[in-house]
């Protein structure tokens, strides 16, 4: 185990080459339990160095035994890893829970699905094939290779830090490559016990390393000159000062950023099943997700009548502690995410906005000390309020009634953001004519969140660049080689182009 004792809680160490490894600055930073206020436990402060360490590890690893195992022995040692996950799922959901307030039941759920995915990705590892191209010179033999890249490093938030660290290792791993995760410093623990559990599964020290910490760490590993590409998952602030990191190095990234997403209900949609999946989209993990649907329009012939069921439904929610299963929202992760929730609202009533339900702090009896914060919902908002643009990552819904089609989707389209959006309707040919019109990489008709390895996720504009899930993650994790061979041995004049 990756884990010490102390009078304040577990310690953890990084996990670097197969080992637990402390930092080469002998400093430690604290997480905080959301639910009480409390701290929870240490963990490494890395630095430059540490990263360092884990990058030469998983080079080291990639030029070693990974890179000389076939892809079929790779892959099945994906889908060994996915049977521990999901073997240990209550331990590290627990771990998750206790950082980041989020129900148990849904870290839970993320942490058993993780096994789908890497047995998915654990499949395609020797499906990765090249090809042979047809050239005009019968005589020369040209195929092309699919590499790896190198070391991948992978930031990590801390939302669902479980389910986003397998969706992008799983492909990274599958192609070949080696990775250091750096996961969010709200959130670690989880990571370290990911990589633990990859050793027991057969996985060669040195493919998966972790590093803690907060910015330092996380700009070593995106500065660091042999760490090939990044995968990021967080704001689109962050997002833009990575990818620019990078680029100055030429260094490509994957960047799942934030989210502004709409769900769009017309009069002729199952009312109720819409008011449920409304409600789920914003409120079921405390709106801490970013394909959160924290934008409701509604047809104006059913407004009221929705109105009145959200406000209702937000009001019965029950906060309380994410352990257990009574509770149906947890707190803010961070007091820093507590107060963005306040503020926001507040700016958006200033903006002239008005309050249909909750909008403060929340007080839940025996846990004075935790961060919670009341469902919310705000209406009577104007195009141009900041709750319609800015992302809140929290349980807030604006909610805005629309006349028609036309009105609607230019509501919808009507922001930097572009993840996901959400359509009801029975309607079938205003659905799929609302799902090309509408610019988001996801667009979900009588159904939200829902999520598949198979099916590609990813952002359109300032929601972010690549793709995770699906063949197509794997591909943005290979480079392609060209490879020629002249077959004849006639003699070739050196003054003729060959093309």
């Amino acid at each position: 185990m990756n884990q010490l004792a102390s009078t304040d809680g577990p310690v953890y160490l990084n996990h670097i080459g197969g080992a637990n490894v402390p930092g080469q600055q002998a400093r430690q930073f604290q997480a905080t339990n959301p639910t009480t206020g409390k701290h929870w436990g240490r963990f490494v402060e890395s630095c430059a160095a540490d990263v360092d360490a884990a990058v030469r590890a998983a080079s080291q690893a990639l030029e070693g035994p990974w890179g000389q195992l076939s892809p079929t022995r790779r892959g099945r040692m994906l889908m060994a890893w996915g049977e521990k996950i999901a073997a240990n799922a209550e331990t590290i959901a627990r771990l998750e829970s206790l950082q980041n307030g989020k129900l148990l039941s849904e870290m839970t759920a993320q942490a058993r699905v993780a096994c789908d995915w890497l047995y998915y990705f654990g499949g395609l590892a020797d499906k990765v094939e090249g090809r042979v191209i047809p050239l005009e010179r019968r005589s020369v033999l040209n195929y092309t290779l699919r590499e790896p890249l190198g070391v991948v490093g992978i930031i990590v938030p801390w939302n669902s830090p479980t389910f986003l660290t397998i969706m992008s290792c799983a492909p990274a791993l599958a192609a070949g490559n080696t990775v250091v995760i750096k996961p969010s410093e709200v959130t670690s623990a989880s990571a370290i016990e990911l990589a633990r559990l990859a050793q027991e599964a057969g996985i060669p020290p040195g493919v998966i390393n972790v590093v803690t910490g907060a910015r330092q760490a996380g700009e070593a590993l995106v500065d660091h000159p042999d760490v090939a590409k990044i995968s990021f998952t967080g704001s689109d602030g962050a997002g833009r000062a990575i990818a620019a990191r990078a680029g100055a190095r030429l260094a490509s990234c994957t960047l799942e950023l934030g989210g502004k997403s709409p769900n769009i209900l017309f009069d002729d949609a199952a009312v109720d099943n819409a008011v449920v999946g409304i409600l789920s989209g914003i409120f079921a993990a405390a709106g801490q997700t970013c394909i959160a649907g924290s934008r409701a329009y509604v047809h104006e012939s059913i407004y009221d009548e929705v109105l009145d069921k959200l406000a209702a439904r937000a009001k019965a929610i029950r906060l309380g502690d994410p352990l257990s299963p009574q509770t149906q929202m947890g707190p803010a992760a961070t007091a820093a995410q507590l107060a963005k929730n306040e503020s926001m609202v507040a700016k958006s009533l200033t903006a002239g906005a008005s309050l249909l339900c909750g909008g403060k702090r929340a007080n839940v009896p025996g846990l004075e000390g935790g961060y919670f914060f009341e469902p919310t919902i705000v209406h009577q908002l104007a195009s141009d309020n900041p709750l319609l643009h800015e992302e809140v990552f929290g349980p807030v819904l604006a909610i805005t009634p629309f006349s028609d089609d036309e009105q609607v989707i230019a509501m919808a389209n009507g922001t930097r953001f572009g993840l996901a959006a959400g359509v009801w309707t029975r309607d079938f040919r205003r659905a799929h004519t609302l799902a090309r019109r509408l610019q988001a990489g996801t667009v979900w008709i009588n159904t939200y969140r829902a999520l598949a390895f198979n099916s590609p996720f990813g952002g359109y504009k300032d929601s972010g660049q690549g793709r995770v899930n699906g063949m197509e993650s794997v591909d943005q994790f290979l480079k392609t080689k060209s490879v020629w061979c002249e077959t004849s041995e006639e003699i070739q004049d050196p003054f003729v182009i060959k093309v």
